[in-house]
């Protein structure tokens, strides 16, 4: 059965870090890109970062660029999104999904090609 389990997240305080570790299971990450999203408390979920089908690529939200990096141990099949620099505006649930069908990252706001979602992950960067 295909699944997807985050963690990693926590309270942590602005300019701190945090890696969060997408687990997965029933494919293989190598194969397929991994999108990272996120909803902070009253906003509509928004597209963070993705890795594309064997790691060639990444795209990342303009809001995280340079702070934030995606990568995947291809060995433990996990994807992990490493944030630094943490703001309070980067507060909410984080969620890492699938793309079952693509190779390459779609546009990082979409969600339509995630079919498979894991549930999420909490980060709150408070002081």
């Amino acid at each position: 059965q295909l699944q997807l389990v985050e963690s990693g997240g926590g309270l942590v305080q602005p300019g701190g870090s945090l890696r969060l570790s997408c687990a997965a299971s029933g494919f293989s990450v190598d194969f397929y890109p991994i999108g990272w999203f996120r909803q902070a408390p009253g906003k509509e979920r928004e597209g963070v970062a993705c890795i594309s089908l064997g790691g060639l690529s990444t795209k990342y939200a303009d809001s995280v660029k340079g702070r934030f990096t995606v990568s995947r141990d291809n060995a433990k099949n996990m994807v992990y999104l490493r944030m630094n620099s943490l703001k309070p505006e980067d507060t909410g649930v984080y969620y890492c999904a699938l793309d079952p069908v693509s190779a390459q990252c779609s546009a990082i706001s979409s969600e339509g090609p995630y079919d498979y979602w894991g549930q999420g992950t909490q980060v709150t960067v408070s002081s």
